[in-house]
């Protein structure tokens, strides 16, 4: 199948000296790439997040509408400095 590809002048370049310098083509060196991230994501699956959260009942009582001044001085009582 025949496609159209923009890529940077700079890359470019480099791909046709390594073709050249191996004996290849262009259009080899791209399908070897796109082969090589398809298989590489292929093996990743998501990305999923590990749940770091910790036990307890949320917010403390008359905590629920405080500012993030309010709670760093809460965070922070106490320790000085």
């Amino acid at each position: 199948m025949k496609t159209t590809l923009e890529v940077s002048d700079v890359l470019l370049t480099r791909a046709k000296t390594l073709a050249a310098r191996e004996g290849t083509t262009i259009r080899a060196l791209v399908e070897e790439g796109l082969r090589r991230v398809l298989d590489e994501r292929k093996g990743r699956g998501r990305f999923r997040l590990r749940d770091a959260s910790f036990g307890g009942n949320g917010v403390q009582s008359g905590q629920q509408e405080s500012n993030w001044a309010e709670v760093r001085e809460l965070i922070y009582e106490g320790r000085g400095g």
